[in-house]
Parts: structure tokens; C-alpha cells; sequence
């Protein structure tokens, strides 16, 4: 099996895990909404769909199409941090139970999540789509796409963690 196709199987993997991660968002948005949760930021929301199914087409499109060399002391340091960003986005996931979701919907009088990731990092999911954007692209080498994804991604987040630090400050 060549490297494009381990790394097609490598990226659905992803793209599978992703599709998991929807379908606990949606049930724990249900959850947070029937509880009087509040959605903040939905504007952005879309950009944020657009560009992570960006990050897993433009990687596959980059490797298929330009055919970049894998370097292994690369790729082997790249799948380890794609493996360590999943671990760490579903321990976030696992820490905040219902209250953790793809959109910003804080649910009035819940308590601040303050274990796990959090008692260290304010945003400790971000961390792992930050890694996960640089990294899985590099696997096989294909930059283009992970340099793009990350000042795209840059700038969403600015403003999504500025969104969510005003919902969680205007509804603690």
C-alpha cells in the first residue's frame, strides 16, 4: 500500500472521528438548550464547518494532486501529535460531559468546568485543533494545507474564544 492511500485512510479516520464528534454535540446541545442554554456566535459557526472540512479535503487533494515527498522523521513526529490531539480533544470532550459542544451554547447557572484539561488551560480544545490543523497535514508533508488551515484557523479562533469568554462571563 502506497503512502497517498495510507494517508486517505489516515484522514477518513479522522474525518470518522469528526462525524462521532457531531453526533455528541448535537445530542448535548439538545440537552443544554432544553435547559435554557443560551447560543452565542452562531455567525461564525459555518466559517468553522467550512474550514475544518476544508483541513481534511485540502490535505487529501494536496497529497493526491501535488505528490509531496514524505519525510518519516516527520511524519512519524506528525501522526504522534495527531494521535495526542485526539487523545486531548476527547479528555476535554469526557470533562465537560453535556456541557461540551461544537457551538457556544452555555446553559445559565451551570458551573465552570475547572478539572481535567481545564484546571491548566482555559481552552485546552483549541489546543487540539491547533495541533491537529499543523499536524495532520505534515504526516504527509503536504504544507500548503497546513500552513493555510493555521492563519485561517488563527483567526477564527480569536474570535471564537473571545465569543465564548463573553457568553460564559455574561451567563456564569
Amino acid at each position: 500500500m502506497n503512502g497517498q492511500v495510507l494517508f486517505t485512510v489516515l484522514v477518513s479516520a479522522v474525518g470518522l472521528e469528526r462525524v462521532a464528534e457531531l453526533a455528541v454535540s448535537h445530542r448535548n446541545a439538545g440537552w443544554s438548550l432544553a435547559r435554557g442554554g443560551v447560543e452565542f456566535g452562531r455567525d461564525h459557526y459555518p466559517f468553522m464547518v467550512v474550514l475544518h472540512t476544508g483541513l481534511l479535503v485540502g490535505a487529501l487533494v494536496e497529497v493526491w494532486v501535488r505528490r509531496p515527498d514524505v519525510v518519516p522523521v516527520l511524519a512519524w513526529a506528525m501522526l504522534a501529535l495527531v494521535a495526542a490531539s485526539q487523545v486531548l480533544r476527547w479528555w476535554c470532550i469526557a470533562t465537560l460531559g453535556r456541557q461540551w459542544n461544537t457551538r457556544v451554547i452555555v446553559v445559565p447557572g451551570a458551573p465552570r468546568v475547572t478539572g481535567g484539561p481545564y484546571r491548566r488551560l482555559s481552552h485546552p480544545n483549541y489546543v487540539a485543533v491547533v495541533v491537529e490543523g499543523l499536524a495532520l497535514p505534515l504526516v504527509h508533508s503536504a504544507w500548503v494545507t497546513a500552513v493555510v488551515f493555521t492563519v485561517l484557523n488563527g483567526f477564527l479562533l480569536a474570535t471564537r474564544i473571545r465569543t465564548e469568554n463573553t457568553a460564559l462571563a455574561r451567563l456564569a
